[in-house]
C-alpha cells in the first residue's frame, strides 16, 4: 500500500484570490449606460447565487476542508467541481466589486450633473428669467397671488412682486396646495434651501410674462417670517 497522496493546497481554488484575470463580460463596464450596469449587476448576483447553490448541494462553503484528517481528498464530494466553483465565485466577486465601483462613480456623476443643472437656474441676484421657448405647452394654472412684498425680504431678493400669480411653488401646484397649507409646509421644510417658484406677471393689459424665480426662505432678514411676503389663494 502506497503512501497517501498529500494535497496540502487542495482547499484552494484553481486560481488564486485577487484581481480578476478576465475583463468584465460585454466589454468595459465604464462605457455602459446605468440601465446596462444595473442589468450586469443583477446577472452577477444571479450567477453568484447559483454558484453558491452548487456549493450548498455538496454541503460545503468557501472554507470547508476538502481533505480527510489524514490528507486524502474527500471521496464524498466532487473536489474538482468544488474547486472550480470556488474559483469562479472569487472571480465574480472581484468583478462585482469593480462593477459596484463603476456604478458608484456613475451615480456621483449623475447627481453632479443634476446639481450643475440646478446651478444653471438663475440665482437670486439674477432676480428673474423669462422661460421663453422653454415654456411647456401647458402651464399649470395659477393657484395663489402675491398680495404684498416687504422691502429687503427673501421674497424681494428672489424677484417676487405684488400681483404675481403663482403657478408652482416648489412641489406645490393648484392640484395639491390644500388651501396654501402645502406652501407653508414647503417653506418650513426648505429653510435655507432654494425653492423654484414659477409665476405669471402681467406686464401689459393684454400680455403676461412667465418667470421662474429662486426663493430661499431664511430667518434674520430683518422682518417677520421666512419669506417676507403675503400670499393669497385664488
Amino acid at each position: 500500500m502506497g503512501l497517501p497522496l498529500r494535497m496540502d493546497n487542495i482547499h484552494a481554488p484553481t486560481v488564486p484570490s485577487g484581481p480578476s484575470s478576465r475583463p468584465l463580460a460585454n466589454g468595459n463596464a465604464k462605457h455602459l449606460s446605468f440601465a446596462e450596469l444595473q442589468a450586469k449587476k443583477e446577472n452577477l448576483e444571479a450567477e453568484l447565487k447559483a454558484l453558491s447553490g452548487v456549493l450548498d448541494s455538496h454541503g460545503v462553503n468557501m472554507e470547508t476542508p476538502l481533505t480527510t484528517a489524514d490528507g486524502f481528498p474527500r471521496a464524498d464530494i466532487d473536489v474538482a467541481q468544488i474547486r472550480t466553483t470556488r474559483a469562479r465565485i472569487i472571480n465574480l466577486k472581484n468583478d462585482y466589486k469593480d462593477l459596484m465601483n463603476v456604478i458608484e462613480k456613475h451615480l456621483h456623476e449623475h447627481f453632479a450633473s443634476i446639481q450643475d443643472t440646478d446651478d444653471a437656474v438663475p440665482t437670486p441676484t439674477d432676480r428673474a428669467e423669462m422661460l421663453g421657448d422653454s415654456i411647456p405647452t401647458a402651464l399649470d394654472e395659477p393657484f395663489a397671488k402675491v398680495n404684498s412684498v416687504v422691502a429687503g425680504s427673501p421674497a424681494e431678493s428672489a424677484g417676487l412682486k405684488p400681483g404675481d400669480e403663482i403657478r408652482n411653488f416648489g412641489y406645490v401646484n393648484k392640484g395639491n396646495h390644500d388651501g396654501l397649507k402645502k406652501v407653508a409646509e414647503c417653506v418650513q421644510g426648505n429653510e435655507g434651501q432654494r425653492i423654484l417658484v414659477k409665476v405669471s406677471r402681467r406686464v401689459e393689459s393684454d400680455r403676461r410674462q412667465e418667470l421662474q424665480l429662486n426663493l430661499t426662505p431664511r430667518r434674520n432678514w430683518g422682518g417677520r417670517g421666512l419669506l417676507g411676503c403675503h400670499i393669497l389663494p385664488l
